[in-house]
């Protein structure tokens, strides 16, 4: 297939498929690719454009800039939030949106430049693979940022991938995890110098993955799919409003977006 490219309207995020391996990158290095609803609305699409054509084999995603994949979602999305409605929409549709890139009939390649939290980790985390540069950094710091939470089907993902002890202690420190620690624990599978080693290394990979037999590894990427523990949407409502109905959610994105320290209350 010769090479196809297409973008968001705003060109937030750009798409090109070329000899069967397609490629997502997230365009907003000037605010370290942080994701708004149309990017992850268009992601989604594209997995189940690929889903569609027999002619994918692959899945690339990355971010522009060579400084990070994905800093989470734009925070300036959270302003218009007031009910308990807008709190469950928006956890829901980020439910939605990872469970149709996990089900991606392809292989899929997250390709980590640098900074990779909040929403940005959890599309790293629903690929199949993950690969980074020395200087990238996995985390969620909501508890020092925005004081809401992951949902359960996130929760469940990442302990999944790393286990409830390293999902407990990323959450509560709000640390970032380096490369060579991701390395260690499963959330990154190689290590690259740079973002030009990165590109390359991810289109060999893709292109070692296209030339094996699709059944199989459509097979086995939907039975270890299947084998992970999800609790209902309706299971994990309660900590959602919790969190994002608080006093403290607001005083978090008060805080991050005036660049000063919040003063969390509990309440």
């Amino acid at each position: 297939m010769s090479a196809a490219l297409s973008a968001t309207p705003d060109q937030d995020l750009l798409f090109e498929m070329r000899d069967g391996i397609a490629k997502v990158t997230f365009n907003r290095p000037q605010a370290r690719n942080a994701l708004t609803f149309a990017m992850y609305e268009r992601l989604a699409e594209i997995c189940r454009e690929l889903d569609a054509d027999s002619s994918a084999r692959a899945l690339i995603i990355t971010g522009a800039g060579g400084k990070a994949f994905a800093s989470g979602t734009d925070i300036n999305q959270f302003r218009a939030f007031k009910t308990a409605d807008d709190a469950l929409e928006y956890e829901g549709r980020i439910d939605r949106i990872l469970s149709t890139l996990e089900r991606c009939r392809v292989p899929t390649i997250a390709a980590v430049p640098g900074f990779c939290t909040g929403g940005g980790a959890g599309i790293a985390a629903c690929c199949d693979i993950r690969i980074g540069t020395a200087d990238a950094k996995f985390g969620f710091p909501i508890a020092r940022t925005l004081g809401n939470c992951l949902s359960t089907a996130n929760i469940g993902r990442l302990v999944d991938l790393i286990g409830p002890a390293r999902v407990k202690d990323i959450i509560f420190t709000a640390r970032l995890v380096e490369a060579q620690e991701a390395l260690s624990v499963g959330l990154l599978s190689e290590v690259v110098a740079d973002a030009d080693a990165l590109a390359i290394r991810a289109n060999e990979l893709a292109r070692l993955i296209a030339g094996h037999a699709p059944l199989t590894l459509r097979a086995t990427k939907e039975a270890v799919r299947r084998l992970g523990t999800r609790l209902s949407r309706e299971e994990g409502q309660d900590l959602i409003l919790m969190c994002y109905m608080s006093q403290d959610f607001r005083e978090g994105m008060d805080a991050f977006l005036n660049k000063r320290p919040p003063a969390w209350k509990g309440e």
